[in-house]
């Protein structure tokens, strides 16, 4: 049987440090690489490049996977940067919209996380919340550092008659890595999983014409330790 070929948007470090000679690299973490090895997928790398190369990335797999990362230019949805030490890539930002919208225009499942989510809520025409610690909200630590990173540490609840629901449970426990969130949701997504404090922490699709499914938390963090999270991953190189 053929395995899904399914393609990993990848990131960018100008420098990697004495042992690899201070070169810029790209990479993706290998959680991703190896949950969907694990899942019966074909990952395939798509380094950072030119918009251009987009649709012939896209035509070559069978699904899209966007990973987290840097924050999601504030430009992309009207606002002036508030958080003076953000760390930003315009240059993977246009690359990665690019990869959305040509993998809505053929049809191409995405799964996404953390930032991922974030950019496709504003490719969609939503916004963002640049730093949630303006809500005020004290009741979770919504960047769990320095406790591990494969450490489930606040409870999210999953929305009736939703993917997440059929995977997660109707709650459960999940990590998180994230200072920005979901703040103006776009209209063709739903929100189909909630924090204890209200954070938008799943999201999907209500339009027939996009298949996505979208996570706040890491499961490329912990898909070794928690059954939960090695379960989506087989439902997104099985099923999305």
């Amino acid at each position: 049987m053929k395995r899904p070929i399914i393609g990993i948007a990848a990131n960018e470090i100008e420098d990697a440090g004495a042992k690899l000679y201070h070169l810029p690299i790209s990479y993706t973490p290998c959680g991703y690489v190896k949950a969907v090895q694990s899942a019966g997928g074909l990952p395939l790398v798509l380094p950072v490049g030119s918009p251009e190369l987009a649709k012939a990335y896209i035509t070559q797999i069978d699904k899209l996977i966007l990973a987290g990362g840097q924050n999601v230019s504030p430009t992309l949805y009207g606002e002036t940067i508030q958080v003076e030490e953000a760390e930003l890539s315009n240059e993977r930002d246009q690359f990665e919209l690019t990869l959305i919208e040509e993998a809505i225009a053929q049809g191409k499942p995405i799964f996404a996380v953390c930032r991922g989510l974030q950019l496709v809520n504003v490719a969609l025409g939503g916004s963002l919340y640049q730093d949630i610690s303006c809500l005020n909200q004290q009741k979770i630590a919504h960047m769990q550092v320095p406790v591990s990173r494969e450490i489930p540490t606040h409870q999210i609840q999953t929305e009736a008659d939703s993917i997440l629901r059929d995977i997660y449970g109707e709650a459960t426990t999940v990590n998180s890595f994230h200072f920005q969130a979901v703040k103006k949701l776009a209209k063709e997504l739903r929100v189909t999983a909630l924090s204890e404090d209200g954070i938008i922490e799943g999201v999907e699709s209500n339009d027939p014409s996009l298949v996505f499914l979208g996570v706040q938390w890491h499961p490329d963090f912990a898909y070794e330790y928690l059954e939960q999270e090695m379960a989506v991953f087989h439902y997104v190189v099985k099923e999305l």
